[in-house]
Formats: C-alpha cells, sequence, structure tokens
C-alpha cells in the first residue's frame, strides 16, 4: 500500500471521528449534573465493618461473592485460594494453588466452580463439588500469551478471561478451547465485567480505553475514551445501560452506552492515588472505589459527590464486591485482610 494511499485513510477516518464526535456532541442535550441537579442529596453515609476474615498470609489480589450473597472466594500470593462462609467468617475450603502469582478469581453462578489465573497465563478451574468432598482441579485453559487479570463465568460450562496479551477469551470448559478471541485493545486487558443480560460484556486496559464486545458475534461494539491512564477496573451499571471505569488518573467515569459517551466524572482535589476497583450497590445509586491509599471511596452517582469513605485497612485496596442481594459489600487489600461492610 503506498503512502498517498494510507494518507488518505488516515484523513477518512479522521474524518469518521470528527463525525462520530458531533453526533455524540448533538446528543448531549444538557450535562448529567444538570439533570440530576434537583435530586435529594444522601448526606453521609457511614457503612460499619461487620466482619473481618483472617487466614491469607499475603497481599489479596481478588475477591468475588457466590449468587447466593453468602459465600466468597478470595485470592492472595500466599498461594492459596479460600472460600469463606460470609455468614460466619468460617473457611469452607483452603485451595493451595499450583502458582502463587494469581492476580484474579472467580465463582460460577451455580456455586460449583471456582476459577483463578495470574502470571501463570492460565486460568484453573476447581471444582468445589466433589463426590470426594475435596477440590480439585477440574481443567485448565492455556491459550493466553500474557498474564492472565481477570475471569468471569458465564455459567458452569464456559468462562471470559482478560489477558495482558492485550486479548479477551471465551472458553468452552468442557473441551479446554477457546471459542471466540476478543482483539482490539492496544494495551494489556485489566478487568471484564459481563453484562445483566449476558449477552455483552464490557473491557477495560491500559490503553486507556474501555470497550463494549458483543459475546456471539466476537465484535466490538463502542469503545469509550476519556482516561488519561490505565483502566484498572470496570463495571456494569445494574439496569445494563451504562458502565463504570476506574483508572489510575485518580479518577472514576460514567459511560451511558446508549448515549455512547462520558456522563459524569468522579474526582476530588485531595485524591490523587489510582483506582484499582469499583463496584456499583444494587440500585446503582452509589459507586463504590477502592483507591491505592488504602480507602474505598463511596460516590452519589447521581450527584457525582463523594458521600463516605470505608477506612480500616493498613495498605492498597485492591479488590471489592457487592452481594447479589445487595445488602453488603467486601473489600479485600495487601493488608491480608479481607472486610465486610453494611
Amino acid at each position: 500500500m503506498s503512502s498517498s494511499e494510507l494518507d488518505q485513510l488516515r484523513q477518512e477516518a479522521e474524518l469518521l471521528k470528527k463525525q462520530i464526535k458531533d453526533a455524540r456532541k448533538a446528543a448531549a442535550d444538557a450535562t448529567f449534573l444538570q439533570v440530576t441537579h434537583d435530586v435529594e442529596s444522601l448526606g453521609r453515609l457511614m457503612p460499619r465493618n461487620r466482619k473481618t476474615l483472617r487466614g491469607h498470609l499475603a497481599k489479596i489480589y481478588a475477591m468475588h461473592w457466590a449468587k447466593d450473597s453468602r459465600y466468597l472466594v478470595s485470592a492472595s500470593q500466599d498461594g492459596k485460594l479460600i472460600v469463606w462462609d460470609g455468614y460466619t467468617t468460617n473457611k469452607v475450603h483452603a485451595i493451595p494453588l499450583r502458582s502463587s502469582w494469581v492476580m484474579t478469581c472467580s465463582y460460577a453462578p451455580s456455586g460449583n466452580f471456582v476459577a483463578c489465573g495470574g502470571l501463570d497465563n492460565i486460568c484453573s478451574i476447581y471444582s468445589l463439588k466433589t463426590r470426594e468432598g475435596n477440590v480439585r482441579v477440574s481443567r485448565e485453559l492455556p491459550g493466553h500469551t500474557g498474564y492472565l487479570s481477570c475471569c468471569r463465568f458465564l455459567d458452569d460450562t464456559s468462562i471470559l478471561t482478560s489477558s495482558g496479551d492485550m486479548n479477551c477469551c471465551l472458553w468452552d470448559v468442557e473441551t479446554g478451547q477457546a471459542t471466540t478471541t476478543f482483539q482490539g485493545h492496544t494495551g494489556d486487558v485489566m478487568s471484564i465485567s459481563l453484562a445483566p443480560d449476558q449477552r455483552t460484556f464490557v473491557s477495560g486496559a491500559c490503553d486507556s480505553a474501555s470497550k463494549l464486545w458483543d459475546i456471539r458475534s466476537g465484535n466490538c461494539a463502542q469503545t469509550f475514551t476519556g482516561h488519561e491512564s490505565d483502566i484498572n477496573a470496570v463495571s456494569f451499571f445494574p439496569s445494563g445501560h451504562a458502565i463504570a471505569t476506574g483508572s489510575d488518573d485518580a479518577t472514576c467515569r460514567l459511560f451511558d452506552i446508549r448515549a455512547d459517551q462520558e456522563l459524569v466524572t468522579y474526582a476530588h482535589d485531595a485524591i490523587v492515588c489510582g483506582i484499582t476497583s469499583v463496584a456499583f450497590s444494587k440500585s446503582g445509586r452509589l459507586l463504590f472505589a477502592g483507591y491505592d491509599d488504602f480507602n474505598c471511596v463511596l460516590w452519589d452517582t447521581l450527584r457525582g459527590e463523594r458521600v463516605g469513605v470505608l477506612t480500616g485497612h493498613d495498605n492498597r485496596v485492591s479488590c471489592l464486591g457487592v452481594t447479589d442481594d445487595g445488602m453488603a459489600i467486601c473489600t479485600g487489600s495487601w493488608d491480608s485482610f479481607l472486610k465486610i461492610w453494611n
């Protein structure tokens, strides 16, 4: 391809980008905060630390609640995957891992399996409900050429993974094969979040962009830009019509899928560190964000205000999750503890 052809294509791409920009501007007839100006303020929220889960011996990197809102799984670089009973704080399973460099974990919706992965580039799936009563590796999914940053089950037979190789994959657990590869990011993919209807998922990456993917077609449907640094965390809004992102640029942002653009930035002059994790409350009115400065901040999604802080960890908050029933939030930290709040 000649250089003149390339220049022509570049110009065409710029023109199309400008058209998209103009279309977005036309759709934005008011700012989000203008529209929500009259919404009643939440005031100060002070969730209490109800439980502390002690047992890991090193930094916790990931946690994920089970669908029943009672059990949760956590992954630590002590080389253990622990399944906890959130009501009693008892350990139900302590699973020794083949690689201690674990970065993500996930609970299957059925409660039958947990999965994890990390610097070994492999997604390992463990069966919790074996006849013998012991936990064993039921499947290993090799295929990524970079570290595994996040994994999420669709059901017992399919799981989504994201990786430092800039790709996401959908796997058939039975065969151990990747059935779809989602390519398009130009940096390590750090986080994925499944839509409530499980037809799409969103990914956040070190190219400062988040992308919406169609699971069935394997295509990227939308790309959301605006962050000035790596995106570490993404989460779907409960309705499925918006996503939240958390980045090393010290901001969280809300993007609307139907308006195809950013609605609001959650930032504060006093917050200068990066965000590791984000999650919505069940109603979507609150956005929880975990920060490198050991705190978890509660944002009022509608008004863009900071309405509370969860303090108690002695190191970076690396992961957090809200239960399916919306009754509790769990934070995990590099201080080796998990805390449950409500």
